[in-house]
């Protein structure tokens, strides 16, 4: 687990961030976009989102990416079993 900082900028041009603790990437970017929800932000399914990994390391992806990730296909009974729990969170 790696603390996460998930955020996106809205239409006003106003940065909203999280931090969440994630495996990995698209972990991250579900739990952020629950964490946003609770604060009634909903970014678009092109909004970017901005994940930054606390050892530097920063991803950028859509919401719409992360839509079509969890409705692919799995490689894992590891990958089934977090897309499962990852999808009734949303």
């Amino acid at each position: 687990m790696a603390a996460c900082i998930v955020s996106f900028v809205d239409l006003d041009g106003i940065r909203h961030s999280v931090e969440v603790e994630a495996e990995g990437l698209y972990e991250a970017s579900v739990l952020g976009l629950c964490a946003f929800r609770k604060h009634e932000l909903e970014p678009g399914g092109l909004t970017q989102l901005e994940v930054e990994v606390r050892s530097s390391v920063t991803h950028t992806l859509t919401v719409r990416k992360v839509q079509e990730w969890l409705q692919r296909g799995v490689r894992t009974p590891k990958e089934s079993i977090l897309k499962e729990r990852l999808r009734a969170l949303l």
